[in-house]
């Protein structure tokens, strides 16, 4: 299939889920599988697109194509595990100005392992009021970090550190000019909510469109945005070619000046 008036473009897709090592053999990641952003890396190729598929999860796109012969032309796909290695590669690629457009589908972690502790001795944590105590003194934890690390302690507790917001540094840091396709999921709110939490966090990374919807909804539709001021609700089955349409209308808009 051939892009309407000619302009093809070269896409950047991220998909998956990243995890978070707690030490070399556990991690904390999430439930999503890259399903989605391999499907629209799949229509993108299929639309004449030259397409770059970022994954932790390269098996969807055998998954969706139902034992097809393997991509080659016009595809490339790399893989991911954790945050660490998701921002390497998209430092790498997006200042480089190859890509005409990025869809940012990744389920990026917020945050990272940054220590394992144990209560010291004499300490424990009340946790009616969430507070901690020391018999006879101050209370403290106990670094526990290990290369695995042991399960002899009654408890454990898990250091979180925020993660710099990968999509955040599109625009600024990394200079990104091109078409550039956020995704955002709530859990638990209204559709009004919805829109309005991701019409800011559109704003907020400078993105042009917005895929969003909710956990309870992800499988069956999402909201498209903003199209002539506006969000559409798309069923799921047709949200890549949708989104494919308006990142083909946008880059003509771009490159027609």
């Amino acid at each position: 299939m051939l892009v309407p008036g000619g302009h093809v473009m070269k896409i950047l897709v991220t998909a998956g889920n990243t995890l978070v090592p707690i030490d070399r053999v556990r991690g904390i990641t999430n439930i999503f599988t890259g399903r989605t952003g391999a499907a629209i890396a799949l229509c993108a190729h299929e639309r004449g697109h030259t397409v770059t598929l970022l994954t932790s999860h390269p098996e969807a796109v055998e998954a969706l194509r139902e034992g097809a012969a393997p991509l080659a032309e016009r595809w490339s796909l790399r893989r991911f595990s954790t945050f660490d290695d998701l921002h390497a590669r998209m430092q790498a690629l997006l200042p480089s100005g190859e890509y005409d457009a990025l869809v940012h589908c990744a389920a990026v972690s917020d945050y990272q392992a940054a220590g394992v502790y144990a209560p010291a001795d004499h300490t424990h944590f009340n946790e009616q009021d969430g507070t901690w105590h020391g018999t006879g003194g101050v209370p403290g934890l106990v670094d526990r970090a290990a290369g695995k690390v042991k399960s002899d302690e009654p408890e454990l507790w898990l250091r979180l550190v925020r993660t710099p917001k990968l999509v955040d540094l599109v625009r600024s840091a990394w200079g990104f000019r091109g078409v550039l396709v956020k995704f955002k999921l709530e859990v638990g709110v209204s559709d009004e909510n919805l829109l309005e939490i991701a019409e800011r966090s559109r704003r907020q990374s400078a993105a042009d469109l917005m895929v969003a919807n909710t956990l309870e909804g992800a499988s069956f539709w999402a909201l498209l945005g903003p199209l002539g001021g506006r969000y559409d609700r798309v069923i799921r089955h047709d949200l890549a070619r949708r989104l494919l349409e308006e990142m083909e209308r946008l880059h003509k808009e771009k490159a027609d000046g």
